[in-house]
């Protein structure tokens, strides 16, 4: 469900002081292809999709991801669900640590389901190789290198569809089980907490058809900053979790037309769970 859109806006610091950053690896004339990255603290902590938009869709976790990005000023707006984008300025604390650019503000609920590589729900092992078959030198689908929540999906038109993630910066068994079993008793009682997210849209469609599914992969990553703890309480209990996304333009591999699709098609009365 989407509960709100903001307005486009002007978030972020200067490169050298954004805890968190969307860069090209630096790489050596001759030696491949550059990378793209989200980095922590000058750290890498993601790969993303290639930039040629033609490879499968990507994130994959690094040695970099190894920290949550929990602000303690907002924590008593966050422990219950935000009734307007702006309430606590908690968007202007979040944007604080992201790189300065352009960002799109979503409010969403949503009811994450844990998925671990390899597992019959995990979409690089079966929606994507559906789509672009085996790794040609692995032989083997992509590996996230993290457990990750599925939220929310939904067919785009006849030639695409939108999967939804949550990507967590660490795993849940990093998580403290006290406080999980803290935010299940919460949920039990009707609350509704928010996390916050920085995210990223990539588009990406097989050069060739090689499959007999071939279609556009809408990819919709969010990174989780804040509420890593409740995702997995909201997962464990099966109950909705609220989510500010602060959705990067620029950043992923998707067009002025792609982004402005978007709000409409994440409002979709569609999830994982329906379908």
């Amino acid at each position: 469900m989407v509960i709100k859109v903001g307005e486009l806006r002007g978030l972020g610091a200067l490169a050298s002081e954004a805890r968190l950053r969307f860069e090209a690896e630096q790489r050596e004339i001759g030696s491949g292809p550059a990378r793209r990255l989200l980095a922590v603290d000058g750290k890498p902590a993601f790969e993303l999709s290639s930039w040629c938009g033609t490879c499968p869709f990507l994130f994959r976790r690094l040695e970099g991801a190894g920290q949550t990005l929990s602000l303690d000023s907002v924590q008593e707006q966050l422990t219950e669900e935000l009734v307007d984008l702006d309430d606590g300025g908690v968007i202007d604390a979040f944007g604080a640590l992201l790189p300065e650019g352009t960002y799109r503000p979503f409010l969403l609920r949503v009811e994450p389901r844990l998925v671990a590589p390899g597992q019959q729900d995990d979409y690089f092992s079966h929606e994507q190789v559906a789509t672009w078959g085996l790794d040609q030198f692995w032989g083997l689908p992509e590996y996230p290198h993290t457990p990750y929540y599925r939220t929310f999906e939904t067919p785009v038109d006849e030639f695409g569809h939108l999967y939804e993630f949550v990507v967590p910066m660490v795993p849940p068994t990093w998580n403290e089980r006290e406080r999980v079993e803290e935010y299940v008793e919460l949920m039990d009682q009707g609350t509704v907490p928010t996390a916050v997210a920085v995210s990223t849209l990539d588009v990406c469609e097989p050069a060739n058809s090689t499959t007999d599914d071939h279609y556009q992969h809408w990819g919709l990553t969010h990174f989780l900053l804040d509420g890593h703890h409740k995702l997995e309480a909201a997962a464990t209990a099966g109950r909705p979790v609220q989510l500010l996304s602060l959705l990067a333009l620029g950043e992923g591999l998707a067009g002025p037309e792609e982004y402005a699709r978007l709000p409409a098609l994440r409002a979709q009365p569609r999830s994982v769970r329906d379908l």
